[in-house]
């Protein structure tokens, strides 16, 4: 309103003016005047990144597909409302609204990172960004995998340009595969290539690698390891497949203090994990996941259970009470403030890994186990992934003692030690490896497992890994929910209601049940 009434007086300054002065009160100049300085219509590539990125780690990895896919693959229980709805298959997982806020924010990412390309690439308004230009490749790839992933085939080639198609076809998982794999490719080739361009570098807006290039570099092989194996059970040639995910992890981060983990989060800016519980208080603890910590001793047993009084429960034994407040998968009852929460849901300032160093030596452990290569050299390498798993996993525990939020109402009361270096020493000795010598394969899948577990947003990364192996014949992970496992994610609302292609694709939505993305072995 303020500026029609402006808009309004101006005009009748310029009506009463000299002609001269009315000259002046041009179209252009009424345009400027009402122009919003706060809304821009265009803007640099390095002011969207910071966006495109926070977007990313907050919404599309750490978000409602990961709140959900957590209960599904049993890391959580859900235990009120839509997340009960989802544990007992009513519903929730296969109806279109479930998911329509991520898969608009997928959306929302996947536009902004073909925007930060098209600027930077040849002909470009900013060309000669070549590592600006590699970023939002990267971007690009880890976004539109991660939307093919949940949703299989899904518009991408024609859904940009709604003014000329606002019915754009699918394209083809595969296809969209190849893209993620050539984006990453190009990134490689342009981001040490520096940003040439008088707009400047990126720098401040890259709120992942503060415009370190050699970490943007490690973030894409690191990226090509994970595809590589998630494509495994598509790949003509497995065992070059292989050869290659240890070939890319090794040219990917070397520790974990240069992972992909957006960890700029703080008393107002929240963990999506913390965020969701604290205005939902819709998960509950897991008992499947805590079998799999008794049958290992795990020390992580007794660091990652809290009651609902806000105490670290710091011992659980098979049939004691605590026991019994782990929520039992698929057959808990309705109910708030009664069972065990996991200790991550109050990590009010832990990071979301868009990519974990301790993924990829499990990746690597993976390959090794499968190309029959030394069993002691396989077994250096899931010690190591085993120990940073830990060790990201107290992270996300310290987090939860010190969130600023529940200190306010007297904080998580801590009732066990830190877990130490000497105790990871002795959990793999004796637990680890004689499971691994046992059945190498099945006990590195069940590590990486329980490293999924926690506050990092990594639940989704479990539901891929349990979806390839089973794609492979293999069962390797005990899932305790009789009900029916989802084997993807329904198409958002948005979509289903104005576009007939995918309201085909969609129909009554149940082929979420039935029917396997491409990599899984199904055809859409």
């Amino acid at each position: 309103m303020k500026f029609k009434t402006y808009k309004i007086k101006f005009l009748a300054i310029c009506l009463f003016a000299s002609p001269i002065l009315f000259y002046s009160c041009s179209e252009d100049r009424m345009d400027e005047i009402n122009e919003n300085v706060n809304n821009p219509k265009d803007v640099q590539a390095k002011f969207i990144l910071a966006d495109l990125i926070t977007r990313t780690a907050v919404s599309n990895v750490g978000g409602d597909i990961n709140t959900y896919l957590s209960s599904y693959v049993e890391h959580e229980v859900g235990t009120h409302n839509q997340l009960w709805n989802a544990e007992h298959r009513l519903n929730e997982p296969s109806v279109a609204s479930t998911f329509n806020n991520s898969w608009g924010n997928i959306y929302t990412s996947l536009r902004d990172a073909r925007i930060i390309v098209e600027k930077c690439s040849e002909g470009g308004s900013q060309e000669g960004n070549f590592t600006t230009l590699g970023i939002g490749q990267i971007m690009l790839a880890y976004n539109l995998a991660l939307l093919t992933d949940m949703y299989g085939d899904v518009p991408y080639s024609e859904a940009f340009n709604t003014f000329e198609n606002k019915t754009p076809k699918l394209d083809k998982q595969e296809d969209l595969y190849n893209l993620v794999l050539t984006n990453l490719d190009e990134a490689i080739v342009n981001l040490p290539k520096g940003d040439t361009h008088v707009s400047g570098n990126a720098n401040s807006h890259d709120l992942l690698f503060s415009g370190n290039v050699s970490r943007w570099l490690k973030f894409a092989y690191g990226l090509k390891a994970r595809y590589a194996m998630r494509l495994l059970p598509v790949s003509a040639n497995k065992n070059q497949a292989l050869e290659n995910v240890i070939s890319f992890v090794d040219q990917s981060f070397e520790s974990a203090a240069v992972e992909a983990a957006f960890n700029v989060y703080n008393e107002t800016n929240l963990n999506p994990l913390f965020d969701f519980q604290w205005s939902r208080d819709a998960l509950a603890s897991s008992r499947s996941i805590g079998d799999k910590l008794i049958l290992r001793n795990d020390p992580r047993l007794g660091r990652n259970f809290t009651s609902a009084d806000w105490e670290q429960v710091s011992e659980i034994e098979t049939g004691d009470d605590n026991y019994e407040l782990l929520a039992p998968n698929g057959e808990n009852d309705q109910v708030q403030a009664y069972y065990l929460t996991s200790t991550f849901v109050f990590s009010q300032t832990a990071s979301t890994q868009l990519l974990s160093y301790h993924e990829l030596l499990f990746l690597k452990a993976e390959a090794m186990q499968r190309l029959a290569r030394p069993s002691s050299e396989i077994e250096a390498v899931l010690k190591s992934a085993v120990e940073a798993a830990i060790k990201n996993s107290e992270k996300s525990v310290e987090a939860a003692f010190e969130a600023p939020t529940p200190l306010l109402y007297g904080g998580i009361t801590e009732t066990s030690d830190d877990i130490s270096d000497s105790d990871i020493e002795t959990y793999f000795n004796t637990s680890v490896s004689p499971l691994f010598i046992a059945n190498g394969l099945k006990e590195i899948a069940n590590q990486k497992y329980l490293a999924f577990f926690g506050a990092s947003g990594e639940s989704t990364e479990a539901y891929n890994d349990i979806r390839r192996w089973k794609a492979l014949g293999e069962d390797l992970i005990e899932l305790k929910n009789a009900n029916r496992f989802p084997l993807r994610l329904p198409y958002g609302s948005s979509e289903t209601t104005t576009n007939p292609n995918v309201q085909q694709a969609y129909g009554n939505g149940q082929y979420v049940y039935s029917e396997n993305v491409w990599w899984a072995g199904g055809t859409r």
